[in-house]
């Protein structure tokens, strides 16, 4: 070790110590086992988040007080509360964008393919197609998707979205199975209609709650469009047709969206519902990499030939969702990166008022020939000291509450979040680059205190000895 970093380190550490923050640090790490212990018992509750979060803060406290002044402890405390910080936000943010892609994944096709006309006759040559488009297609199915009104004949009356899939097909294209409750199998929609059975649907769990239905009670679906012309868009008929069906299963996402609106049906019995045998509304297709839907969309649309027939992937179908998440993130990111960033002030006054209280040391060490490099090397290094240890203990108390939020589940209202619990997913590689951003915003900051004392003369310091 050179002098310039026994220098730099006997500038920082504090020597001996008083009893209070002993004692503040045995009573925190206290608190902390009491939190810890109540989450790792299965007791978790908000107190026990606090209490260990509480105790995590007064433990890093007191054990700066043990080795560092008040002014580095602050200076370091100000970096550990803005990477603690960033670290959570971005743990959430990450989560929201990883569930909502479940979500929208776990009942939706990868790759969606429609026409910008009303005559969706050919699907079966377009199905061939898409089977035979990329070696990632895994299976492919048509589908009717239309807004209709469902009542259990109690008064209540609900708009929903009902899908019309190919029972046989359904459960290669869609993940609906993993959402089923009471082990209830997607396959009873290839349950037929007879004149003493009706036909099964599957709604979701929201939508139950809200006609007060459960699996085997009787529902009636409207369909306000099914007397429509579909080549020019007016009625033919005085009513819309209802027909009667038989709740077969209820499905959870966690996804307030399809819980509260989406329903099930067989594909024939949506084609009998809208009149239209033989017609469907598109087709949708899974693929093994969803990270490629994009590229197989592409190019299945080039196969197509364009015009009329419009291929899109998940993404783009959500596109308005998951483009205002990435911008919130990157918004939070940044306004929390700010927060780091007014933290090193901290760093820079107190290394400002180090330099300060050595004036005469630094020309002690100048006159027995440290050169201006080495004086700066000493106060860069106290500020690369600084930003390292607040930035262990920042990504040491961010994770921790990441991990004891996941634990604690916190709820949310899915009417507002549309999830009904906080997501967290820590990602490794975002969590380095926190520690990247922090250690080169502590460089930076070390710059003007480093240049300020490496330009001291020998002679000012020694003016008055």
């Amino acid at each position: 070790m050179g002098y310039e970093h026994r220098i730099g380190w006997r500038y920082i550490y504090r020597g001996a110590t008083s009893r209070r923050p002993i004692v503040g640090l045995i009573v925190s790490l206290l608190i902390t086992a009491l939190g810890l212990g109540l989450l790792l018992t299965g007791h978790a509750s908000s107190f026990g988040v606090f209490a260990m979060v509480g105790g995590m803060l007064g433990s890093a406290l007191f054990f700066l007080l043990l080795f560092f002044s008040v002014f580095t402890t602050v200076a370091v405390l100000g970096v550990v509360l803005g990477v603690g910080a960033l670290t959570v936000v971005l743990a959430v943010t990450t989560g929201f964008q990883k569930q909502f892609r479940e979500k929208v994944l776990g009942v939706n096709a990868h790759v969606i393919i429609m026409k910008n006309t009303n005559d969706f006759r050919d699907y079966k040559r377009v199905e061939k197609v898409a089977e035979n488009v990329d070696k990632d297609v895994v299976a492919v199915q048509p589908f009717i998707f239309v807004e209709m009104l469902v009542t259990r004949g109690t008064g209540t009356v609900s708009g929903v979205a009902i899908k019309g899939v190919d029972p046989n097909r359904v459960t290669k294209v869609l993940d609906l199975q993993k959402h089923m409750e009471g082990g209830v199998s997607v396959d009873v929609l290839k349950q037929k209609r007879t004149d003493t059975k009706l036909a099964p649907i599957i709604l979701g769990k929201e939508l139950a709650h809200k006609l007060n239905a459960h699996v085997g009670d009787k529902v009636t679906v409207v369909a306000p469009l099914s007397d429509m012309d579909f080549e020019t868009w007016t009625a033919k008929g005085d009513a819309p047709k209802t027909r009667d069906f038989r709740i077969a299963g209820v499905f959870y996402s966690g996804f307030d969206e399809y819980d509260r609106r989406l329903m099930y049906i067989s594909l024939h019995e949506a084609q009998e519902l809208l009149g239209e045998p033989d017609q469907v509304m598109g087709v949708e297709l899974k693929v093994r990499d969803v990270d490629r839907a994009r590229e197989i969309a592409d190019k299945l649309q080039d196969k197509l030939g364009g015009s009329p027939y419009v291929v899109q992937d998940w993404f783009q179908l959500n596109r308005n969702l998951f483009t205002a998440l990435t911008l919130q993130k990157i918004v939070l990111t940044i306004f929390l990166t700010l927060i780091i960033v007014v933290a090193t002030f901290n760093m820079v006054s107190a290394l400002t008022m180090m330099v300060i209280d050595k004036t005469r040391e630094v020309a002690i060490i100048k006159s027995m020939g440290g050169t201006s490099s080495s004086v700066a090397r000493i106060f860069q290094l106290v500020g690369i000291v600084i930003g390292g240890i607040g930035t262990a203990f920042g990504l040491g108390l961010g994770l921790t509450i990441c991990w004891a939020v996941a634990d604690y589940g916190y709820h949310l209202d899915p009417k507002v979040y549309l999830i009904d619990r906080l997501p967290i997913t820590v990602r490794p590689l975002e969590v380095l680059v926190v520690a990247a951003i922090t250690m080169a915003i502590s460089a930076v900051a070390t710059l003007f205190p480093s240049a300020r004392a490496s330009g001291l003369r020998p002679v000012e310091g020694l003016r008055y000895d």
